[in-house]
């Protein structure tokens, strides 16, 4: 409850006070107080004004007389003589002055040089790396990875003996030398992705290629050979060994990367780059409807059409390189195999073939004057030639029946050696170190029945596949008697050239890939866009087709 104030209830609260003793205020009632008078006995009004200083700094007790001397006085009070004798005169250039006006410049120039002069200094002394024939700087792979392979990153093997430096051409009177070899000895090795600089295992559902060097190593014309074991028996069919080469703008396995672009090999304008090797909206010419594959109605392609060909329009996307009159040289990625190995009729027998498009009329090429040749008695001319998806020129040999992984267990030698182009071109492949058989350039010259041009040997660069695969396309799986686990064992892999021809790299100028690779890196990246419209990207223009290139 409210209680007015009483005299003894005041001083009681004042011993408990550390304010000076005085009297309270005076209250008339619990709700009001007298303000009207008060004497100098009562309480300040506030705190403030109890220690309130005088506004004489005399009446503080202070010295603040400007006679009177302070110990530091001299700390802060200018001293003309003893000034002149520190600063030799009072210039500005003192020692101290310039140490600490050069460290600044020390330390600006520091910053300078690291953020600004470092990069430019860095531009013209650093060394130009090389991608030493692979597709990354250094020769890594395509992933930028480096393996662990000490004192053994060249192109050419350290464990290559010395008499495979050079080796005898199978059909020129002339010496190749080793631009690149692999001989496997390194213990240890892995191929999983960015493992190796040069090969790199996959394990792809149907497009059958397990171990490749897509993007790392290339070459253009020379000879490559390769010893092999071929896996299982050779009396036992179903097994699909295989080596060979590929053009590097078509990734095997990744079925985007490759339509339209296998297995081209065409550098004209004309109706051999549109699909099924037809005029759009007629049965022309008459060739692409008749006497083709019989198990696709007599048609003879159902390729879609060159889809980086001479004909592409200006402007579209396309590696290059152009012509002085704007147009596109046409682009692919060509096929020649090493082996394909089969068993028939209880024997062993390599398919050494190249396959083409686009087509001949009912796929056979021109085999006059000499322009196929067998060369070896073990050896036939494949009789199938060919359908809706390639036309192939093959050579059917047998094969050594020791050297197969359960028949006697020896290696043995396969290759190819061929020169890219028209003019002298040629491929000859042999089999068990013995030349098998020869095709040379006249053989797909210009077809009049199809209205198609010559198509050149390969000069794409080209890169080296081995695998193993079962397929019941390529012959008959015996899986009753077939024997698992199966190896195919790669003894070494051995790439020559001319020595007034050596090109290797996956990036040539003359047929770059490096740039169109990166621009549509998913189709090479991705294996499950099988076709190139599963990339939802458009198919570049042809000048041919509805609508040409407006």
């Amino acid at each position: 409850m409210n209680r007015p104030f009483s005299k003894s209830s005041a001083a009681s609260a004042s011993t408990a006070s550390l304010l000076p003793t005085t009297n309270p205020r005076q209250f008339s009632d619990p709700k009001t107080y007298s303000v009207d008078s008060h004497s100098s006995t009562s309480h300040p009004p506030s705190l403030s004004e109890k220690y309130a200083l005088s506004p004489s700094p005399a009446s503080w007790g202070a010295p603040l007389d400007m006679s009177y001397t302070e110990p530091d006085d001299f700390l802060h009070n200018p001293d003309p003589k003893r000034d002149r004798i520190n600063d030799r005169g009072g210039t500005i250039f003192t020692a101290r002055g310039l140490a600490n006006v050069g460290c600044l410049v020390v330390l600006a120039l520091g910053i300078i040089t690291l953020f600004a002069g470092y990069p430019i200094i860095s531009l013209f002394t650093d060394p130009k790396q090389t991608t030493q024939g692979g597709f990354n700087l250094g020769g890594i792979n395509a992933t930028g990875q480096i393996p662990i392979l000490p004192g053994n990153f060249g192109l050419i093997d350290k464990d290559t003996p010395k008499e495979a430096y050079t080796k005898k051409s199978y059909l020129l009177d002339e010496e190749f030398v080793l631009v690149f070899s692999d001989e496997f000895e390194q213990e240890g090795r892995t191929f999983w992705p960015g493992d190796d600089p040069y090969w790199e295992a996959v394990n792809l559902h149907y497009w059958g290629t397990n171990d490749l060097e897509w993007n790392k190593f290339c070459f253009t014309g020379g000879l490559i050979e390769v010893m092999v074991r071929l896996p299982g028996s050779s009396t036992i069919s179903g097994l699909w060994p295989g080596a060979w080469t590929m053009g590097n703008l078509g990734r095997a396995g990744y079925g985007a990367s490759v339509e339209g672009l296998w297995p081209y090999s065409y550098d004209e304008c004309d109706v051999g780059t549109l699909p099924n090797q037809t005029y759009p909206g007629t049965r022309t010419p008459i060739a692409a409807h008749e006497n083709g594959d019989p198990s696709h109605g007599n048609t003879l392609s159902y390729l879609p059409g060159q889809r980086l060909s001479a004909c592409t329009c200006p402007g579209e996307p396309h590696p290059g390189p152009a012509r002085a009159d704007g147009t596109y040289v046409g682009r692919a990625a060509p096929e020649i195999d090493i082996l394909e190995a089969i068993v028939e009729n209880g024997e062993g027998h390599v398919s050494l073939s190249a396959q083409w498009a686009p087509y001949n009329a009912q796929y056979l090429p021109n085999n006059s004057s000499g322009n196929i040749v067998v060369d070896d008695p073990l050896t036939v001319i494949n009789p199938y030639k060919g359908g809706v998806f390639q036309q192939t020129t093959s050579g059917l040999a047998a094969t050594n029946q020791s050297c197969y992984e359960l028949s006697g267990g020896c290696f043995t030698t396969f290759g190819f050696e061929y020169r890219p182009g028209f003019d002298d071109a040629y491929i000859t492949w042999y089999n068990n170190n013995r030349r098998s058989w020869t095709l040379y350039a006249p053989a797909m010259q210009r077809d009049p029945a199809t209205e198609i041009s010559a198509r050149p040997v390969p000069v794409e660069p080209m890169y080296i596949i081995l695998n193993l695969a079962i397929s019941l396309n390529f012959g008959f799986v015996d899986f009753e008697n077939l024997e698992f686990p199966a190896t195919m064992s790669v003894d070494y892999v051995r790439v020559y050239q001319p020595k007034n021809a050596i090109n290797t790299g996956c990036d040539p100028k003359e047929y770059p890939t490096a740039a169109y690779i990166e621009t549509f890196k998913e189709a090479y990246t991705n294996n499950n866009l099988t076709i190139w419209s599963d990339y939802k990207q458009p198919w570049p223009k042809n000048r041919l087709m509805p609508g040409g290139c407006d």
